[in-house]
């Protein structure tokens, strides 16, 4: 049976103090909630993993890390190897969000390549998939997101697979205040799980969660998590305040 997962990614916000308040407020009020059903995951920047981890260890909350280098190691500047974070007990990394895919240009054979480092450090990847607003228009959606899982993923043998969460990322939703409505949310989650019965059997398919990553929010938590094929979410910006997180956590 899929996990219930409610995933934050932090991106590049928060100064020390202001993450270490965070994860207190996340701690303190994690102790009057019942979330034995859902997996709750928060990405933090980099340097704050160890204080995201160190407060884990006696909270109800699991450490994701915000990407990971396809290098085992060696003269990449300013990169992480996910032998490190293996060693700082992280659990979770994103990888192939849209904004490394605009920004950083990273391609699917890339993001295929972190994966692979990722589950060889027994870390569980968390791999974003999505279209941009001109694609959606194109009615390419499918296309798109067929593309990204089959040459990012599909490498994997079926034990492999089982330890990936994936993450559907309309990008025309993201920052932007836009929502894809339930059925649109729901038709791309039925589909990725039809991409991965054909592939790896219907039993892989029925036990991956796969997450929406588009501007969730308390307000249409419920109403996107109602549907069968979405099984939580990659939240940003809620992510960024307690109360909203977990209003979000809460929303099964």
């Amino acid at each position: 049976m899929r996990n219930h997962i409610v995933a934050g990614n932090w991106k590049m916000n928060k100064n020390f103090g202001e993450a270490d308040e965070l994860i207190a407020d996340l701690v303190e009020k994690l102790e009057s909630i019942d979330l034995v059903d859902t997996q709750l995951i928060i990405c933090p920047p980099a340097l704050y993993l160890e204080l995201a981890s160190d407060q884990s260890d006696d909270s109800y909350f699991m450490v994701g890390a915000q990407d990971v280098s396809e290098h085992d190691s060696g003269a990449y500047t300013g990169e992480i190897a996910a032998s490190m974070l293996e060693s700082m007990a992280i659990d979770y990394c994103i990888v192939g969000h849209s904004e490394r895919r605009a920004y950083h240009h990273e391609t699917d054979e890339q993001i295929a390549r972190k994966v692979d480092q990722l589950l060889k450090h027994e870390l569980r990847p968390i791999v974003c998939c999505g279209e941009v607003l001109e694609e959606r228009e194109a009615n390419k959606q499918f296309e798109v997101v067929k593309r990204q899982i089959v040459d990012g993923l599909f490498h994997l043998t079926a034990e492999q697979f089982a330890n990936i969460i994936i993450a559907y990322e309309p990008v025309w939703a993201i920052g932007t205040g836009k929502t894809a409505t339930p059925e649109q949310a729901q038709e791309m989650h039925a589909y990725i799980r039809s991409l991965i019965a054909e592939k790896y059997g219907k039993e892989v398919a029925e036990n991956t969660s796969i997450l929406y990553g588009g501007s969730c929010k308390p307000s249409n938590a419920k109403e996107l998590f109602a549907n069968p094929d979405v099984d939580g979410g990659l939240i940003g910006g809620a992510s960024l305040k307690a109360d909203d997180f977990l209003a979000i956590a809460t929303s099964f």
